[in-house]
């Protein structure tokens, strides 16, 4: 199986983010602090792409609805910073155990998207977050819908699942559990506005394989920065709503049509969806929340690769020990 390019163009993709777009486009031209939140909503399904059964596109609900659940698990406990930094942890450890077992089907996406999200839950408050986790659940929804306007291709091939030892993964999930926790307690400790992003941050880097992870944590740093950038410069110029309204949908439309690329791209679209939200109307300054945005997620990051120094040689010695005894 051939891998992906760095950076993957699909005009059917695109044309799939277009349709995406529509309903937060149409509402940027009359009230961006009513679009942006649906360009937010979307962007699961922005980032799953255009899959080739229909089959494989309603994976895409299935994706909403773990995003949104784990949203709204995380602002459930923010208002109780202890709890919450424990949770990162516990969370963590039970579903890298999980992973372990291939029947556990669910367990692989909680592990890359549920356990982020719940760290990104932690910045809000419970109703936002049931907000934000609706609008995950509703955008993916007419994701779905959306989807089924393409004709159905050939299955991709899936790729193996690689399996580990419950040992294995369980170190792992202390490595990434440790790295979560700590960026979550930071953020609380910092008093900033939004406290889980590190932690969502070193959750969506981290890796069992150490070059994934090195490359998704420079991947995401670029893409960030870059993303931040953007959100911050359009908000400089105080853009006009149909501005605005063309920024969804040129970001939409691109960030779907790349979601196939190997490089981490797809965070500098989100960045600038979810920068762009927060600035709306705001008494702080852009470069307050650009600081915030990129520090955390540097953070984040930083603390990611540091579990991963610490843990892989352990890792590696459980391994062996584990071929080494045999079944």
């Amino acid at each position: 199986m051939d891998s992906p390019r760095p950076i993957a163009w699909s005009w059917r993709n695109v044309a799939h983010g277009v349709l995406l777009a529509l309903p937060a486009v149409v509402a940027c031209v009359f009230d961006p602090s009513l679009g942006l939140p649906l360009a937010v909503g979307v962007l699961p399904a922005a980032a799953l792409g255009l899959r080739s059964t229909r089959r494989e596109r309603a994976l895409v609900i299935l994706v909403g609805v773990v995003a949104g659940a784990s949203i709204f698990l995380g602002s459930v406990v923010a208002g109780r910073a202890v709890l919450a930094v424990l949770m990162v942890f516990v969370l963590c450890v039970v579903v890298a155990a999980m992973t372990a077992d291939p029947s556990r089907r669910l367990a692989p996406l909680m592990q890359m998207l549920g356990l982020p999200l719940y760290g990104a839950g932690l910045s809000e408050s419970s109703w936002t977050g049931l907000a934000a986790g609706l609008l995950m659940v509703a955008g993916s929804v007419y994701g779905w819908l959306v989807s089924l306007a393409w004709t159905e291709g050939e299955r991709a091939p899936r790729p193996p699942r690689v399996s580990a030892s419950r040992t294995t993964m369980l170190v792992y999930g202390v490595q990434i559990g440790l790295a979560g926790a700590a960026g979550a307690a930071l953020g609380f400790a910092f008093g900033v506005d939004h406290p889980g992003w590190a932690c969502t941050a070193a959750l969506l880097v981290s890796r069992p394989d150490r070059r994934q992870l090195d490359a998704r944590g420079w991947g995401r740093g670029a893409s960030v920065v870059l993303g931040a950038v953007v959100a911050c410069t359009i908000a400089a110029f105080s853009a006009s709503d149909p501005v605005i309204a063309v920024l969804v949908l040129v970001t939409l439309a691109v960030g779907t049509g790349t979601s196939g690329s190997r490089w981490y791209v797809f965070p500098f679209f989100s960045t600038v969806l979810v920068l762009s939200m927060l600035l709306l109307d705001e008494t702080e300054s852009a470069s307050h929340w650009f600081l915030e945005r990129v520090g955390l997620t540097l953070l984040g990051v930083a603390l990611a690769l540091v579990a991963a120094w610490i843990f892989t040689p352990i890792r590696q010695r459980v391994r062996a020990a584990s071929v080494a005894a045999g079944p």
